[in-house]
């Protein structure tokens, strides 16, 4: 199309909607239609963003103009250090007014406060935006809510078993392959003493001339946030996240599940996939990856359990949020149950504690934008859980902090999973542990000052301090908790005065936490 023909519908394509075969596009005419990208000033300060996540989003967004326009189209592409328009809804509608088309058209956002600002810009510009639904899922917002209709607890494993039924995936007939629905209990182990030992690196890309650019314009305009760039090496494209999703399954998959939930100092990737940001920007499609791990099942290359506990993660985790965020939102987002008030540490955006696995967690985040999901479950989560962290504190540093994070997945992990902030919608009881779970999971506390097994003292490690603190707190709530009666009885096993120093431990904590 020349640069100057009238443009008979604008497609808006987001950050996060990098498929160069989406329905949107496969709709269109290239001869006839433009795609419109915005890079927004306002994605990366609306939270504090780490550097690598917004090198991430530039980048790739980067490649896929440059893939669009070698495949024909008219790229209309609002590079950073090119606009002065504050935020994406005031970009698009300065250009429905310099383009004037006949349509302006996206797939459904995956944030539903841009959803509406883009439609509100529409609107004032004379324009009724058409959305499509989002293809790159496996259950449609429809489907979820006609799933969810009656469910007083809709919880994930129910919705997992209907995805795998209506999927076929890990089904043989109707039933499930395997003979179980379920193989978490042979997924649990920690690595003991001997730690991981010898790890397959996962398949890492080396910046090319665009991704170095964007490094570059980062460093620079966002050089006081948080984070780092030197080990930048995410896909970027699609063929990158193919290389990444068989290097996975060859390599780290077949020990995936056994190992998913063990941390080990020092070692960030361990037998973990790092496909999320390339699925959560659409360079990967989530029916691809489910179906190279189960071929690897089929064909004996993988245990049925790091398979099935692989395909949980996507076919029943990712899926599940994302439809419970559209099914709360927009209150779910300060939904706060506990009534949690503390503001969030300091630490958090330093790795500056004497907590050696909050150190390792937060350290390992800030180098390269990735945690996997126990620690930030049962670290980072699990002490802001503990201290009375308010939700949506905690919700928007995961959001800044993660190469992967986009609000629809994050927020309700956080809010839900995390921090039991909705009160048992998501998940039947808060994750709660003492600092002895960190033993057992991990090789933090051998090299940490604080001893998990002591509650109060100048040893005492503040995760047991604040654990007993919690249940202390919330005793009334949770006495009759099938599933946390047992932690509230051994809290009532303690004398008076135990309980006592502890709630007096735990209120100095609270006072200073960067002290620890």
């Amino acid at each position: 199309m020349p640069a100057e023909a009238p443009v008979r519908r604008l497609l808006v394509v987001l950050g996060d909607q990098l498929d160069a075969d989406a329905a949107l596009l496969a709709d269109a005419d290239p001869a006839h239609d433009a795609v419109w990208l915005c890079e927004a000033a306002s994605e990366a300060t609306r939270v504090w963003s780490h550097k690598a996540r917004i090198a991430l989003f530039l980048a790739a967004m980067r490649h896929f103009a440059e893939r669009l326009r070698v495949r024909g189209w008219r790229v209309i592409h609002r590079a950073l250090d090119a606009h002065e328009h504050p935020d994406l809804a005031s970009a698009l509608a300065a250009d429905l007014a310099a383009l004037a088309p006949a349509e302006v058209a996206m797939t459904e956002a995956g944030e539903h406060d841009l959803q509406i600002a883009l439609a509100d810009a529409a609107t004032r510009a004379g324009y009724t935006l058409r959305v499509a639904p989002d293809d790159h899922f496996l259950c449609t917002r429809d489907a979820f809510a006609q799933w969810l209709d009656g469910r007083r607890q809709p919880r994930m494993e129910h919705f997992y078993r209907w995805m795998r039924r209506d999927t076929g995936l890990l089904m043989d007939g109707d039933q499930p392959a395997g003979g179980r629905w379920n193989f978490d209990a042979d997924n649990r182990a920690s690595f003991g003493r001997e730690g991981p030992g010898r790890l397959p690196a996962p398949a890492s890309f080396a910046p090319d001339t665009t991704t170095k650019a964007v490094l570059a314009l980062v460093e620079a305009r966002f050089g006081d946030h948080p984070g780092a760039l030197a080990h930048f090496d995410w896909p970027v494209t699609p063929e990158q996240a193919e290389a990444a999703l068989a290097d996975f399954v060859a390599h780290r998959l077949p020990r995936f599940g056994r190992y998913q939930d063990a941390i080990w100092s020092g070692e960030p990737w361990l037998y973990h996939a790092r496909l999320s940001a390339a699925l959560n920007l659409k360079l990967i499609d989530p029916r691809r990856v489910c179906a190279a791990a189960e071929a690897a099942w089929r064909d004996g290359h993988a245990p049925i359990a790091a398979v099935e506990g692989f395909i949980r993660q996507i076919l029943g985790w990712r899926e599940y949020v994302r439809g419970l965020y559209w099914a709360r939102m927009p209150a779910y987002r300060d939904a706060n149950a506990l009534g949690a008030d503390q503001p969030l540490p300091a630490f958090y955006w330093t790795g500056d504690t004497g907590m050696a696995c909050l150190q390792d967690a937060i350290g390992t985040t800030l180098t390269h934008g990735y945690a996997h999901h126990i620690q930030r479950l049962m670290v980072t989560g699990l002490y802001a859980l503990l201290l009375g962290v308010t939700p949506r504190a905690i919700h928007e540093w995961y959001l800044a902090i993660y190469v992967d994070a986009v609000e629809w997945v994050e927020l309700p992990n956080v809010i839900g999973m995390s921090q039991w902030a909705d009160g048992g919608v998501m998940a039947s009881k808060p994750y709660v542990a003492s600092g002895r779970y960190l033993q057992r999971m991990s090789n933090c506390c051998s090299g940490c000052r604080y001893r998990p097994d002591i509650a109060t003292g100048p040893k005492a490690c503040p995760f047991t301090t604040l654990y007993w603190d919690f249940l202390d707190r919330h005793e009334q709530r949770f006495a009759g908790h099938p599933r946390l009666k047992m932690q509230i009885n051994n809290l009532r096993r303690k004398r008076e005065d135990e309980r006592a120093a502890i709630r007096d431990a735990a209120a100095a904590h609270r006072r200073d936490p960067g002290a620890a």
